[in-house]
Formats: C-alpha cells, sequence, structure tokens
C-alpha cells in the first residue's frame, strides 16, 4: 500500500507533464510613435539625430527608421541643420560644430506623415547647455582594494578622475569612456551618471571626500583585457538632471517584459506629450586620457 501511495504522485506529475497546450497572450498593440534619440555639446564635432518607429515585443529587432525628416536646432539666434545620411537612414548628422554652454537648444524635428495639415509630424525638445569643469587633473588606474588579499588570476583595476567639482548642486556629471578608441558604454544601460547633491564644490576624490569614505570610481578592468600602452580616454560630460533621470527610467523600466508595462511608461522630453519617445540633450564636454602601463 506504501508503494503504491508513493507512486501515486509521480504518475500525477507524468500526466500532468504530457499534458501541453501552446497559450498565446494577445497583447493590445498601440499605434507606433515617433522615437527621438538625439545630443548636441560643445565639441568641435559633428552632431546626432536618430529617428525611428517604436514597435511592439514581439518585432523589437525589425525597426523601422524614418527617413525623410526635417531636423534642426536652434539657440533663439543661430539654426543648424541636421542631414540625414546616405548610407544610414534614419541617422542626421550636422557637419562639424561646437554648441556654448549656459545657453538653452531648442531641437525640432518635422517628419513627413500622412494625415497631418501640412504633411509633416511636428516635434520638438528643449534642453540648457550647463556649465562643466574647466579641465580633469588626472586619470589614475590603481587596483581595487575590494579584492586585496584574494587568490585571483586577474588583478582588476579601478579608473578615478580628479578634479575641482563645481558649486552647483543640480549639476550631474556622465562618463563615457574609451579604450583604443573603442566605446565602453555603447547603450544605455552602461552609461554611470555622477550627481554631486551633498559634495558639490568638493574636489572629487580629494582629501575632503576622502575624509567622508567617499570615492568615486568610473570604471573597473580586468588586467588580462588591458595590454601595455593601452589609452583610455574619458569624456566628462555635464548634463541636465532631468536627463539623468531618464536615463534612470530607462535602466529601471520594465517596459522590456509586455506584461509588466508598455514601454511609453519611459519618460520624455518630447512634445507635444504622447507624439514622440526618447531624449534630446544638450552637453558640455571636458576629456582626459591616461595610459595603462603593466606592471
Amino acid at each position: 500500500m506504501k508503494r503504491v501511495l508513493f507512486l501515486l504522485p509521480l504518475l500525477m506529475l507524468l500526466v500532468l507533464l504530457s499534458c501541453r497546450e501552446d497559450i498565446v497572450i494577445d497583447l493590445e498593440k498601440g499605434e507606433p510613435m515617433i522615437g527621438v534619440e538625439g545630443s548636441f555639446t560643445d565639441q568641435m564635432k559633428r552632431h546626432e539625430v536618430i529617428l525611428s518607429y517604436t514597435t511592439d515585443f514581439y518585432h523589437r529587432d525589425d525597426i523601422e527608421m524614418i527617413s525623410g525628416a526635417i531636423v534642426r536646432v536652434t539657440d533663439g539666434v543661430d539654426t543648424i541643420a541636421y542631414l540625414e545620411q546616405a548610407n544610414y537612414p534614419g541617422h542626421y548628422l550636422t557637419d562639424s560644430v561646437a554648441g556654448r554652454k549656459n545657453t538653452l537648444y531648442r531641437l525640432m524635428v518635422d517628419v513627413p506623415l500622412e494625415g497631418e495639415p501640412d504633411g509633416y509630424k511636428h516635434l520638438a525638445a528643449e534642453s540648457f547647455m550647463g556649465d562643466n569643469v574647466e579641465f580633469i587633473d588626472s586619470l589614475v588606474l590603481k587596483p581595487s582594494p575590494l579584492f586585496e588579499g584574494l587568490p585571483m588570476r586577474d588583478t582588476i583595476y579601478m579608473l578615478y578622475p580628479y578634479f575641482q567639482s563645481l558649486p552647483d548642486p543640480t549639476i550631474v556629471y556622465m562618463v563615457h569612456l574609451t579604450e583604443d578608441g573603442v566605446s565602453k558604454h555603447d547603450t544605455l544601460l552602461q552609461v554611470m551618471s555622477i550627481p554631486m547633491a551633498g559634495y558639490a564644490g568638493f574636489y572629487v576624490n580629494g582629501p575632503e571626500m576622502l575624509e567622508s569614505n567617499v570615492e568615486i570610481p568610473v570604471g573597473m578592468m580586468m588586467s588580462s583585457e588591458l595590454h601595455d600602452g593601452e589609452v583610455i580616454h574619458l569624456d566628462l560630460l555635464s548634463i541636465p538632471y532631468d536627463y539623468m533621470m531618464f536615463t534612470f527610467n530607462v535602466k529601471t523600466s520594465m517596459g522590456s517584459n509586455p506584461l509588466l508595462g508598455p514601454p511609453t511608461n519611459v519618460m520624455t522630453n518630447i512634445q507635444p506629450a504622447g507624439s514622440g519617445v526618447g531624449w534630446f540633450y544638450a552637453a558640455s564636454v571636458v576629456s582626459a586620457e591616461t595610459v595603462f602601463r603593466k606592471e
């Protein structure tokens, strides 16, 4: 009898496992929205705006780029055009030009769309390019104290910048790293922001911060991935606080799962409300480099 009682749950489990039926979840599909990803900085370079339509969860790899749009940015006096690249639909670049700090920039995008009174959907976004530090004193790669004494094959290096931060507590610094010309921050999920609330005006990674047990590394690298003479380049961007919140919103959004919320739950500065997603930001940039040397 005990043997029969023992086998009964096993038999029931086998029956349940043998019953298979595909379940299709019918998700509501909203109208595609216009996605805007763009920036304008005080670096002398070609600045980019990327335009595409949003898509549903099941077609994430089938993105429709937007061609034929009219894209420009203005400071209220000068207007600069972004021109679509012949071999890259939906990618719009300026000529080499540099913006100015402490200036409000307005992006204007006219997307060709049937049914609109003049044949175009008109979008806009504004972003203020704030101040930034004059320069970064140095970049230092040093072994991480977190892994000292552990039996590890690789040495873990942390990258520390040293600079005098500005006294404005609303300024947020964003870090972009490249190693030998290869970007380490290809997506927003990899970007690091440094809000200085409570430490504005401090010398970053200096004595005042160390006395408060605060040290800010901006990158982590394995010794096996570094070669002697490798150039590590840092761009330090001074970004608006709302753009930092947008990047945080993207990282924590559940929009990649259709059961946990639509992609439109991410904040945007694209206007008019409800017609576009994404962000346009203006930023001041300072740069520094260091060279890795094998010990």
